[in-house]
């Protein structure tokens, strides 16, 4: 297995708003990347002000009132993640002669075809002069990314008094902007689909742009779910000079959060299409790039990188080495188990029991995200008990304090949520006004009230953790864990998962994990079964060529799948022979659902 960036081959993708918001604290001083979320400024100052206190560094609070206070929030947050990154990697180098010391755990948990190990096992048994080992660390070790991300939808106009502000005052644009002005020599990951105004204003910004060597001081890292999304976007912005250095594939539905499914593209085809079109995906893109750098007068690097990631279900050292070998991907993206790692991410001691007695059964696709996308919930979070008890004492909603998901308008044009209070007793009077028998009632009084606050939901994880104040009603803790949570049986340890990641040891304690292919199939089939259940009764044509898009997407997937399981040797926990039985059985499970024919009135 190569491992060109002689560091780890994995990274901690971006979780709700506060599970990953400490992550880099936590993870970075040993070589690991991982995502912060830049969505939610109120917790973000709230963990400025505990971080500054704990390392003892100058804290400036930054009031609402003050002046683009969102994007000065994120900035002062992120140089202080950066400092005490910085110092404690410092301080790790230095310990590199005590024993069971940061350094020793460093290396201890790099794998082992690292080449960085390697040369290190190599500098130290051929040279014992402490300096000349010291500046072999110092020129050779490097801390983990701190990354952040952005959901590009969640870009909501700001008022000021009842006056609109301008589109640079966004949420996404200021985030940006946060992100943009910081000290980080990092990366920013959009996600949640294209937004060209936002995209647009990424121009504003110097760092984001290469010099002749090909560096670049920010960089520009795109989710998408398949080639052509990937395509489009990077022509998008490299017309405008801006260079995307990585595409991050994610599962539609294996994956955690908002799930955005596919039409039923699975993800070994949408790997395999991206091996095959990789250069040239980059020679396109970059002859775009070139031309617009030209017109701008701006530096022509002579070759930029172009990296290929994947994330989503991935569970064990087998799947994780087939995905790096057969498809060449740089790195890969484990999220999900790390919530059971507290040395990572930061999960508040209730909510982490909960997902160590996590189920199947209990990890489903909800409707209670007040975007309308499917989200990944777990049966029993304290934010559903919460909303479930709101529900019954004829008090559904939330107050809405924080707006980041207030999407819809209301009657004046003001910015609201779905999630809120006063959308949902306004959308009940409505629909008391309908007359509608109890049945039909009952099911659309359910989709209203569904709808949970996870502003607010999935930010209390870390507030409660810490001990920092909350204020206003408690609406809980939202989690989103991906399905592979149900075969996470208990806590562990950084260097238990990590050892996990590279096949040293094995922390899965239950014997029916399917493997990542065929569990997201069993899920897009499922998905397939309720969208022809969910058309049936209002059938279009438009409806009819969709479901027989995402019927025969799947069958190519299928078929993908039996060649390659047929063809490959045995790579996995379970024989190929195993593994194409589990595959015929979907394939007629699909077989066996009738889509509905649209018939002309």
């Amino acid at each position: 297995m190569s491992n060109k960036n002689n560091s780890h081959t994995f990274h901690i993708p971006v979780m709700g708003l506060s599970f990953t918001l400490d992550s880099p604290i936590k993870v970075a001083k040993y070589g690991i990347s991982s995502v912060v979320s830049i969505v939610d400024d109120v917790i973000i100052e709230k963990m400025n002000e505990y971080y500054s206190s704990k390392f003892e560094l100058p804290f400036k609070a930054i009031s609402n009132k003050a002046d683009d206070y969102r994007a000065k929030r994120i900035t002062s947050y992120l140089n202080t993640v950066d400092t005490i990154v910085k110092q404690k990697f410092e301080n790790l180098k230095k310990s590199f002669e005590d024993k069971s010391s940061e350094f020793e755990k460093y290396m201890e948990m790099l794998p082992d075809f690292s080449e960085l190990k390697q040369n290190f096992t190599h500098t130290f048994q051929n040279n014992k002069i402490k300096e000349e080992v010291h500046q072999w660390i110092e020129s050779n070790l490097k801390p983990g990314s701190i990354d952040v991300n952005i959901m590009t939808k969640l870009d909501k106009a700001n008022f000021k008094g009842k006056e609109k502000l301008s589109s640079e005052y966004n949420d996404a644009h200021a985030a940006l902007r946060g992100f943009a002005n910081s000290n980080l020599e990092s990366s920013i990951i959009l996600s949640a689909g294209m937004n060209p105004r936002l995209y647009s204003y990424f121009e504003k910004f110097e760092d984001f742009f290469p010099n002749e060597d090909g560096y670049l001081r920010k960089k520009i890292i795109l989710k998408v779910s398949d080639y052509r999304s990937a395509i489009i976007q990077g022509k998008f912005l490299a017309k405008k000079g801006l260079w995307v250095s990585e595409y991050r594939i994610e599962s539609g539905l294996n994956c955690g959060g908002h799930a955005f499914a596919s039409d039923g593209y699975l993800i070994g085809p949408i790997l395999e299409e991206f091996k095959n079109n990789k250069e040239t995906l980059k020679k396109d893109v970059f002859d775009i790039l070139k031309n617009a750098l030209e017109k701008s007068e701006k530096s022509i690097p002579k070759d930029l990188d172009l990296n290929i990631t994947v994330q989503g279900g991935v569970g064990n050292w087998k799947e994780h080495s087939f995905l790096m070998d057969n498809y060449k991907v740089d790195s890969i993206g484990w999220g999900t188990p790390f919530l059971l790692v507290p040395e990572a991410t930061t999960v508040e001691p209730d909510t982490l029991q909960t997902l160590i007695k996590a189920k199947e059964k209990d990890l489903f696709l909800s409707n209670v995200s007040p975007l309308g996308v499917p989200f990944n919930s777990l049966k029993g979070s304290s934010n559903d008990n919460i909303r479930n008890a709101k529900i019954k004492a004829g008090k559904p909603g939330s107050p809405c304090p924080k707006k980041f998901l207030a999407l819809s308008l209301d009657e004046k044009g003001m910015p609201i949520c779905t999630a809120s209070k006063k959308m949902q007793t306004q959308r009940i009077e409505e629909l008391k006004e309908e007359n509608l028998d109890e049945e039909s009632f009952n099911k659309k009084y359910k989709l209203i009230t569904d709808k949970t606050c996870l502003c607010e939901g999935l930010s209390n994880s870390s507030l409660i953790a810490y001990g920092i104040e909350r204020k206003g009603e408690d609406q809980g803790v939202a989690i989103c864990p991906g399905p592979n949570m149900a075969y996470y049986t208990k806590e562990v340890s950084l260097k238990e998962m990590v050892g996990h990641i590279y096949g040293k040891n094995n922390v899965i304690e239950v014997d029916n994990r399917p493997h990542m292919f065929i569990k997201e199939l069993s899920m897009y089939i499922d998905y397939f079964s309720n969208k022809v259940d969910e058309f049936k009764d209002t059938l279009t044509f438009k409806n009819e060529k969709y479901l027989k898009t995402f019927k025969s997407n799947l069958n190519d997937g299928i078929a993908y799948y039996e060649e390659m399981f047929s063809s490959t040797k045995n790579y996995f926990e379970v024989t190929n022979s195993t593994l194409n039985t589990e595959l015929e059985k979907l394939k007629n499970d699909l077989l066996n659902i009738q889509i509905p024919i649209f018939e002309k009135a």
